[in-house]
Parts: structure tokens; sequence; C-alpha cells
């Protein structure tokens, strides 16, 4: 049980502090490179490169075929070489590859740029939640993950702001169109953040001068107990958590979430864009910026909230089920209201439990697994859920062109957030002892 009292509560403050905030600049740069290309589409990019919504899909999907093959030994990596240099060497190199998408002359370099970035990117998130499982225990983890992972809304809702902006007024800037222009701003905070992470992140607690040689023990201590009882509770090797049922289980559960997060963070730029013709709507680019905001803006607060409760109650199980179910039901709901506003209140509540199931769900893995099985677990479990990042736009993209509308590829998102729900409890019945607060 992790003490209220000096010095744990001070210290876990100053960690929170000193992590949290840092890591999640680093995610709001990291997830707005991997998505910006949903701004970039209906704002010029498929006219200019004559992509169809296909082709579209196709590209904007290929990145996780990369992430997916060099996710696990990416973050055994981590685990053995450090945070520091290995996340320092992740950005640098997405930041070159992210900034080079911006002289993409056709949609056979475009799909290879986002499957190079997808490479260079690998092992970067689940990387960050295995760091944060030395710096945090437990009974934090649900709350610190929704604090680092306020990134994703964040960076969806001001970078559709930022990136509308940007497209606006940065048309004709280098003699590059708006969209270009985008990439190559948006490219260089990468770059220039890798150096500072060099510097800035520390390992492990027992390195970090930032903090008190008291707390430097005792938080080294609380960890490394809560780990010894992790494996007394049951051993994994690393072969065992890259095979077990359990794992490919959150796997697939995860997968299913993921979907809904990648189809409405890809396709709903566009979803917007085709209010005109469905409702006889007109907004400018920053406008429908703007709209695209709100149901992440909204998804942010109740992200966290949602897993402050799951950490005071000590429950997992329905924090994540109850969301993905809600999330799921909010599609038919929203294909079924007659004018932009209702819709996008429907949309905003699936995007709503898309993020505030998220968090929770990274706590389940760090309950039976640690050390290098954690770094190749939690990796798995990323990089096969993230199929859903390829098979999301792609499936969404050509169902649009299949049948002229995005209905089909938004019921595709419900069914999948339904089936992690069910999933999620089917878990439950047989890992039970395990998947619960310690």
């Amino acid at each position: 049980m992790v003490s209220t009292t000096a010095p744990g509560a001070a210290t876990l403050r100053k960690v929170t502090i000193r992590l949290v905030p840092y890591l999640g600049l680093l995610y709001f740069v990291n997830y707005l490179d991997r998505v910006n290309i949903g701004f970039a589409g209906p704002n010029g990019m498929k006219a200019d490169l004559g992509l169809t919504e296909t082709a579209f899909g196709f590209a904007s999907g290929i990145f996780f075929v990369g992430y997916l093959l060099l996710e696990v030994p990416s973050n055994l990596a981590l685990h053995r070489f450090g945070a520091r240099r290995w996340i320092a060497r992740i950005m640098a190199s997405w930041g070159v590859v992210a900034t080079a998408m911006a002289f993409v002359p056709d949609a056979t370099v475009l799909s290879f740029l986002r499957f190079t970035l997808g490479v260079v990117e690998a092992g970067f998130f689940p990387g960050i939640l295995l760091y944060l499982t030395y710096w945090f225990p437990q009974a934090q983890r649900a709350r610190i993950v929704a604090l680092f992972m306020t990134a994703v809304p964040i960076s969806t809702a001001v970078g559709a702001t930022v990136s509308s902006l940007v497209i606006q007024y940065g048309d004709g800037v280098f003699g590059l169109s708006g969209w270009r222009f985008m990439f190559l701003v948006e490219g260089l905070p990468a770059i220039a953040l890798s150096v500072v992470t060099w510097f800035y992140l520390t390992d492990r607690p027992a390195q970090a001068r930032w903090l008190a040689p008291a707390e430097r023990e005792w938080l080294a201590e609380e960890l490394a107990e809560e780990q010894a009882a992790v494996e007394r509770a049951e051993h994994w090797t690393v072969g065992k958590a890259l095979t077990h049922p359990r794992v490919l289980g959150l796997a697939l559960i995860y997968g299913g979430i993921v979907y809904g997060l990648y189809a409405l963070g890809f396709f709903l730029p566009t979803i917007i864009n085709g209010f005109q013709q469905q409702y006889g709507t007109n907004y400018s680019v920053v406008q429908r910026g703007l709209i695209n905001a709100v149901p992440y803006l909204v998804g942010a607060v109740v992200m966290v909230w949602w897993s402050r409760h799951a950490d005071r109650t000590g429950e997992r199980i329905w924090h994540v089920a109850v969301p993905a179910l809600v999330g799921g039901l909010a599609i038919p709901i929203a294909l079924s209201l007659g004018d932009p506003l209702a819709a996008m209140v429907a949309v905003t509540v699936c995007a709503v439990g898309v993020l505030a199931a998220l968090p929770t769900f990274w706590a389940l893995p760090s309950t039976f697994l640690s050390g290098a099985a954690a770094a190749g677990g939690i990796a798995l479990i990323n990089s096969v859920g993230n199929i859903s990042g390829f098979v999301a736009p792609y499936v969404t993209g050509g169902l649009k062109d299949v049948t002229g509308s995005q209905r089909a590829g938004l019921w595709m998102v419900g069914l999948g957030m339904t089936a992690s729900a069910v999933g999620v409890l089917t878990l439950r019945r047989r890992t039970r002892a395990v998947l619960v607060r310690r």
C-alpha cells in the first residue's frame, strides 16, 4: 500500500510534476505527427496527389504495419538501454521522417514515408507506459496514465485548430501549399525535443538527483516491493508474456478500442467536411478545425475524472467495459440523427467512450507483468492492438468509396468497441484473481 504521508505523497507529487507534463508534451507532438495526415487530406492533399478515399486510408493506416513489426524489440531495447537514450533516438528519427512528409510528390512516396514513420516511431508509446511503471506504484497508474494520455485529445483538439490555421495561413510560404507547410512546421519540434529528452529524463528513481536521498530510497523500495509481490504471485518470462492467452486477449480488446480512436482521428475531419453536402452547412477551414476539437476536449475532462474514479475504487474491468460499450452504442445513434449538432453530440459520446476506456485498460497489464516481461507484453498488446490503426482508416476509406457514405465505416467502429466491452468482461471471468487492484 502506498504511503499517503511524507515522504510518500510528497515524493509522488514531485515525480508527477517532473515527469508527467513533459512526457505529455512528447506524446502531444508524437500523436499530432501521427494523425495530422487526417487534417491534410480534406484540405488539399487528396486533390494534389490524386488520392481516392481508399488510397488515403491505406496511406494513413500503413504507418501501423511498420509500427507492428518493431514494437516488441524496441521496447525490449528501452528496458535494456534506458528510456532517456532510447526515447531521444525515437524522437529524432520520427522528426526527420515527419518533416520529409512536406515534400511527397505522389501517393507511392506518401505511403512509403508513412510506413517509415511507423518503423522509426515503434516503441515510443509502450515505452512511455513501461517507463511510468518504473516510477509509479499500481494504485496511481490509471490516473497517471490518464494525465499522460490527455495528450491524445489535446493534440487532436488543439492540433485540429493549429493545423487548420497553419494550412490556411501557411499556404504559399516557402512556395509550399498549406498542407505541405503544416507537415514541415509540425515535424520540427520532435527533432528539437529529442535533444532536450537526452538531458532531461532520468532512467530510474535511484538515479534521480532531483529527489532527496530519503525520497529516492522510499520510492525505489516501494516499487521493488511491489514488483517482488507480482513475481511471487505468478512468474512471467518474456516468452510467456508474448504467447499467453491473457496477454493476447488484452491485445484484441485493445484493438477494438483503438479501432474507434483512429477511425475518428483520421476521418472525423472528412466527416465534418461532408456536413456541407449532407446538411447544407458551410464551414471555413478554421471552423471545421474548431468543431473537430469539441469531442476531444470533452473527452479529456472525462478521461481524467474516470481514471481517478477507477484508482479510488480499485476497480478496473468495468471501468474499461462501460465506456467502450457506451461509445460503441453511440455510433448507431449518430447515424440516425438528422442535423449536424445532434450528430456531433453522438460522435462526442463515442470519443468520450474511447478516451475514458484507454487509461484504465493500460493499468491492467502491469497487475501481472513486471520487468522484461512487462516490456515485451505491453509492447505486444500495443502492437497487435494497433493493427486496428491500419485496418480502421483503410476499411473506413474503402467503405466510403464503395457505398458513397461514411455510415458503413462508422458501423464498424460501433461493432469494434462493443466487442471490446464484451471481451474484457469475458476475460474478467477467467482472470479475476489477477486483474484486480492488489
